[in-house]
């Protein structure tokens, strides 16, 4: 079985994303792991990046999981307007549909409002307030 799981760059708000990841989907965190964590003659650390997330899992179901990680400051900032890619989110409903894409999309900007697609699905299109780009659909010809 393969499995695709994307992982997400954070400029420092990667805890802060993903309690709200997990407020929307549920699920556990597996993995907390933050660069103090990591620290050593090795691997230094400054004290304005120690406490930042190395990596952190949000387990979900069906083996599905959301990864992410900070970008320390000596790496330069993550682009957060990017237009790279999308997260795509399929669901079993109208109902799930609606409520995940209202509940992430919170303090976002709207791309595609909720509704019938062209191509016969019932999704939209948004950035949410952490500039990560999603699409939730429901096709019920699956």
């Amino acid at each position: 079985m393969t499995t695709i799981n994307p992982w997400i760059n954070f400029n420092g708000n990667a805890e802060d994303a993903f309690n709200f990841y997990k407020s929307v989907f549920g699920g556990e965190f597996g993995n907390v792991i933050r660069f103090k964590d990591l620290a050593g003659p090795n691997f230094p650390v400054s004290e304005k990046d120690e406490n930042k997330i190395m990596q952190i899992t949000l387990r979900l179901d069906n083996g599905n999981m959301l990864i992410g990680n900070d970008v320390p400051e000596f790496m330069g900032k993550v682009n957060e307007q990017e237009n790279r890619s999308k997260i795509h989110i399929g669901v079993d409903s109208k109902e799930k549909a609606e409520k995940i894409f209202n509940e992430l999309s919170l303090g976002g900007q709207v791309a595609g409002p909720i509704g019938d697609s062209p191509w016969g699905t019932y999704g939209g299109m948004f950035r949410d307030k952490y500039g990560i780009e999603w699409i939730v659909e429901f096709n019920a010809n699956k």
